[in-house]
């Protein structure tokens, strides 16, 4: 105890407390309830016996059981649909807008900074907002439309099982849209313009410039934004609970969703911590692959 107090005292020991304290938070705040979450996924647990640490091992039944369910697979497919859309059109968006402030001029700071606000908000916040953008009877999305003349009814953006789980990727899509435009910007400021002014000088047009410079110098930035996406649009949570709570009859369920709904709504806790251990081993690979791509960004 004394050699310790004194390694802490002379500066020896201070960088193992840097690196301990925050490992023993993440193992008692994270690793701990994950661990428990993968054990409860090979048990047979209910509202009666969540309480208690005796529980009968069912090895992969709830996974059988889970998967052998009717709304698995549609469910999984709306995930898939979820995850490809929003992190697309974050990503194109989030480009098109990065390229944009790339250029100088008064006021793209503040501009770029309004961007912004959809960022820093609350999930729920920015579902409530959504809420009423996509109201069949009074949302200004249907407002615009008709001004358009683009529809002559009202649309039910929620309720309606071909747009809901639209109206749920639309408004992740904005959500997400301005921390891809700022990782995105950083990339872009990070390349040499001594790359863009020799090609200019040998004739190279701006597509060309921008196919053989810009993507290749971002790909390491690319892969890792998109690996965050999904880790991010994995998460998402919120939105469902705000716009369409997974209606109507399971069109916007999505696999995150799904997994509070059979915890919480329907107390069956062992299969609700089966689809958390699948997503968990996806944004695992994701984490993977995010931590390759910013170790070749760091070498490069």
């Amino acid at each position: 105890m004394r050699r310790l107090y004194s390694s802490l005292v002379d500066g020896r020991g201070f960088d193992l407390c840097l690196i301990g304290v925050p490992l023993v938070f993440l193992l008692l705040l994270s690793g701990v309830p994950l661990a428990y979450n993968v054990v409860m996924s090979f048990q047979a647990v209910d509202m009666f016996s969540l309480g208690s640490f005796v529980r009968p091992w069912v090895g992969f039944d709830n996974y059988r059981q889970l998967i052998a369910q009717p709304e698995f697979w549609p469910i999984m497919g709306h995930t898939a649909t979820f995850l490809i859309a929003s992190i697309a059109g974050q990503f194109l968006i989030g480009f098109a807008l990065a390229l944009f402030f790339w250029v100088n001029f008064p006021g793209a700071s503040w501009l770029r900074g309004l961007f912004l606000v959809s960022w820093v908000m609350p999930g729920l916040v920015v579902g409530a907002v959504w809420n009423w953008l996509l109201s069949g009877d009074f949302g200004v999305f249907n407002f615009v439309l008709h001004q358009l003349h683009i529809i002559s009814g009202n649309v039910f953006w929620r309720s309606d099982p071909a747009f809901a789980l639209w109206s749920v990727v639309i408004a992740n899509i904005w959500l997400g849209t301005s921390f891809n435009m700022i990782m995105l910007s950083v990339g872009l400021s990070s390349i040499p313009a001594d790359l863009y002014e020799a090609a200019e000088l040998d004739g190279a047009g701006a597509l060309f410039r921008f196919w053989t410079i810009t993507l290749p110098m971002m790909r390491s930035t690319i892969g890792a934004l998109i690996s965050l996406g999904l880790i991010f649009t994995l998460q998402q949570f919120d939105l469902f609970a705000a716009i369409t709570a997974g209606g109507p009859n399971n069109a916007s369920n999505v696999a995150q969703y799904w997994a509070w709904d059979l915890s919480f709504k329907q107390y069956d806790f062992a299969k609700g911590a089966a689809i958390s251990v699948i997503m968990i081993a996806v944004v695992m690979v994701a984490s993977v692959y995010y931590v390759r791509s910013t170790r070749h960004e760091v070498r490069g």
